[in-house]
């Protein structure tokens, strides 16, 4: 048999290879994967593009379709992208090219297109062969430069034509627009986001390359859909920047009209088909589901969503809104911030997405910066040429009327004059009209622009700093032309699972204590005493522990909570667990997420501040600064930065002010200075702040309060021995800042050092804590009112060992 087989190595019987089935179909289920993830399915990192939607761009390019031409028509533009550059079938490159058409789609749309292209109601586009199309303008700005050796390009399918590898994207398109694809095992959904947010977080980074994402979501506060409606929750929208992944609540906007027994809405969630919306709620009045609607209309237009949902007369109107809530008015979108990098996929943060775009960005400026000074050395080189060439015209014209041809003519200027073979031939072929004396002075004229131009790009080749600023400049020229108001709102997640309607409005006492044990209690439990008491038990720390901070709020007061390391956090009164006098208290990790040494000093109730007022701020070391509250508008439940601090510093006290205030700095050592806040400039979060106060060696800052002119307040101080005083503010002169300021109390073994101080009324009631639990609720008018510089009296009997932890101000009560 063996003689049988042929000896030609060229048979078939040799070529046929043996595998494995199991083998074969693992390798090419493989390649299919690959090919669908890097080729089809998910959008590049730098450009934020699939390949089809590149195409489309390109092709559109190439044919001349700018957002400055007409229209033209899709299949037109459908039949180019296919024939050239996309050879997967003309629906799949049509319905792309509509998607980008469409203002509920795409944030900002990268197609102006003209005729049917689909609605919110999932009406489908017209045909093809109905509706034109163009670039819209933004569009191009993702083209700008492509001429110029800014991206590499690959061969097109059937290695006839060269296509863009990656777009050079003058804008971060693949957070700008987002996007949205499932691949072989994998599937991206970015959503979009504001462009002016992204370039300001874009600028930042570039700025603070060490920047956390915590620092960017102050720029980008999360995303921002084409058809508006609220995000529900800020903590969602962290985890989805921190990691990548993230599921967000998105809510329709709406409004209720009790008056007239409707609720209208005005906006809806993204990608949710208003059409079938309208048809579900009908469905669930029909067959009983939502009770207490008459009537369902759907009146939207050209300008915008509204859906009239009429009430029944009696209908309880948050019955029914909570209804339409649950099942019909929110949905879910699953954030997977998925994109390729350099071919491979990877789940990015938002940081991540934003440093491989300023990487990008940074390859396409020096390729253009290189290509361009290129260009302007050329261009250099000829006029040099043709300068030389006017000094020396009488013999140039000579020498090439003389000559035979054109190249005896470029060989002698060569020969004679030493000319290059491209100065010679550009003088070969320059007009006699171009000898004249105003052609040489424009000649001057442009070499000494072109030389600018080269020593410019240059600069911006050789200086990292220079490059990032062309990047920064460009982005701001961007958000110049294309920035827009915000669309999406965020909004709390109110009333889902803390019942705050349920909960009843009342004045309590916080307690916090060095170990991080957290408790409220209502005011009313503590009745007021006599200057000079022990008080009442109003804690039981564990051994070893100690009362640090007591403050009063409304149990439905926003409260912002800043602590000794800068942060700030945010929540409400009543989710701090109501206790009894003699409980010690919830840890606070379970409320409020605090690290290692971190406690709170400082509380500020939203309530008592408008957006355009700052929250001032002073620290141990006596540095002050002021801040815009509504930079604290956004805080995440991990909390945000308040203010920066030197190591060793901490963060001691917050006043609210105006700009029309004076601050009254105390120090432990019983010292006070008075100045202006205008002479502290507003400052961002992550600022240190300004001296305020020159303290001596071993002294610190105790306290701070606000006050002005006409305050007929007076300034209380405490020390740690239970003694004190008040004293007119009036008394208190004011100074220049960070002086040594003027004695208020006298300190020393009687009383121990400065506790606090606060401005209190002759109405007012304190509440005092020491520090192994006692608290009493004194008459501030109790408390003798004498001049700067005593020694004060008792205020709180004290234990040895005991002392005073805090002090907080319960304004004039109505129940006594």
């Amino acid at each position: 048999m063996s003689s049988d087989v042929p000896d030609d190595a060229n048979a078939p019987a040799q070529r046929v290879k043996h595998v494995r089935i199991e083998d074969e179909m693992e390798q090419s289920y493989i390649d299919y994967a690959m090919s669908v993830i890097a080729g089809r399915a998910l959008p590049d990192v730098r450009d934020g593009m699939k390949p089809v939607h590149r195409r489309i761009l390109y092709a559109m390019h190439e044919m001349g379709v700018s957002a400055g031409s007409s229209h033209r028509k899709s299949s037109s533009i459908v039949g180019e992208t296919m024939g050239d550059y996309h050879p997967h079938g003309d629906s799949a490159i049509y319905d792309t090219l509509v998607r980008m058409a469409q203002d509920f789609s795409m944030r900002y749309p990268l197609v102006d297109g003209q005729g049917n292209f689909g609605s919110m109601d999932g009406d489908p586009p017209a045909a093809m062969r109905y509706t034109e199309a163009r670039m819209a303008p933004i569009a191009e700005e993702l083209l700008e430069d492509i001429e110029k050796d800014t991206v590499d390009f690959q061969s097109n399918y059937d290695d006839r034509l060269q296509e863009p590898a990656v777009l050079p994207a003058k804008v971060p398109n693949l957070l700008l627009n987002g996007s949205s694809g499932i691949a072989v095992g994998m599937s991206t959904n970015i959503p979009p986001h504001n462009l002016g947010e992204l370039v300001d977080a874009t600028v930042h980074l570039i700025d603070n390359p060490e920047a956390t994402v915590e620092d960017l979501m102050e720029h980008v506060s999360g995303p921002d859909f084409p058809t508006g409606g609220n995000i529900v929750g800020r903590d969602a929208i962290y985890s989805a920047y921190a990691t990548g992944r993230g599921r967000l609540r998105v809510r329709a906007e709406y409004e209720v009209d009790r008056e007239n027994g409707r609720i209208v809405i005005s906006e809806l969630p993204y990608q949710e088909n208003k059409a079938r919306i309208v048809e579900r709620i009908a469905d669930d009045v029909n067959e009983g589901k939502i009770e207490g609607i008459a009537d369902l209309r759907d009146e939207s237009d050209r300008n915008g969503v509204r859906i009239v949902v009429e009430l029944k007369r009696g209908a309880n109107v948050d019955v029914v809104e909570n209804r339409l809530l649950d099942h019909h008015l929110e949905s879910t979108f699953g954030v997977i911030n998925l994109a390729l990098v350099d071919g491979q996929p990877q789940v990015l943060s938002l940081k991540e997405s934003l440093e491989h775009y300023v990487e990008h960005r940074r390859e396409v400026v020096r390729r253009r910066s290189e290509h361009d000074l290129a260009e302007a050395q050329d261009r250099a080189h000829i006029l040099e040429g043709r300068l030389k060439a006017l000094q020396n015209v009488d013999d140039v014209v000579e020498l090439i009327r003389n000559s035979e041809d054109r190249d005896a003519a470029r060989a002698g200027l060569h020969e004679e004059f030493d000319f290059s073979e491209d100065q010679a031939a550009h003088i070969v072929r320059m007009q006699l009209g171009s000898l004249t004396s105003m052609e040489a002075a424009e000649i001057e004229e442009e070499y000494e622009d072109v030389q600018e131009t080269i020593e410019y790009l240059q600069a911006v080749l050789d200086s990292q700093a220079k490059l990032d600023g062309v990047i920064k400049d460009e982005l701001h020229e961007v958000k110049a032309e294309y920035d827009d108001e915000r669309r999406t709102s965020i909004i709390e997640d109110e009333g889902q699972v803390t019942h705050e309607d349920l909960i009843p409005e009342q004045d309590c006492v916080v307690v916090i204590t060095e170990d991080d044990y957290i408790k409220r209690m209502p005011v009313e439990n503590f009745d007021p005493q006599n200057r000079g008491g022990k008080g009442i038990i109003g804690a039981d720390p564990k051994e070893g522990d100690r009362v640090s901070k007591v403050f009063r709020a409304n149990s439905h007061d926003y409260l912002l909570c800043f602590t000794n390391q800068g942060q700030v956090y945010r929540l409400k009164t009543y989710e701090i667990p109501e206790m009894s006098r003699t409980a010690r208290g919830k840890s606070a990790v379970n409320i409020i997420n605090l690290d290692d040494g971190e406690e709170i000093t400082a509380v500020v109730s939203t309530d008592d501040f408008e957006a355009e007022e700052c929250l001032t701020m002073v620290t141990r070391n006596g540095y002050v600064k002021r801040t815009c509250a509504a930079d604290f508008e956004n805080i995440l439940s991990t909390g945000i930065r308040a203010a920066k601090l030197e190591a060793g510093d901490e963060l001691v006290d917050v006043e609210v002010t105006d700009g029309t205030k004076d601050l009254v700095i105390a120090s432990e050592g019983g010292m006070t200075i008075r100045f202006d806040e205008n002479e502290v400039s507003e400052m961002g979060r992550s600022a240190r702040g300004v001296n305020g106060i020159k303290l001596d060696e071993g002294d610190s800052v105790a306290a701070m309060v606000a006050t002005d002119d006409d305050d007929d307040r007076a300034l209380l101080t405490v020390t740690e021995h239970g003694f004190g005083k008040r004293t007119k503010l009036t008394e208190y002169r004011a100074q220049s800042r960070y002086g040594k300021g003027l004695v208020d109390i006298k300190t020393g073994e009687r009383n121990g050092r400065v506790r606090t101080a606060k401005a209190v009324t002759d109405d007012d009631h304190l509440v005092i804590m020491s520090e192994q639990g006692q608290i009493m609720r004194i008459r501030a008018a109790d408390i003798s009112q004498v001049g700067r510089n005593t020694k004060g009296v008792t205020i709180m009997e004290l234990e040895d060992g005991d002392g005073v932890a805090s002090v907080t101000v319960v304004p004039t009560l109505t129940d006594e």
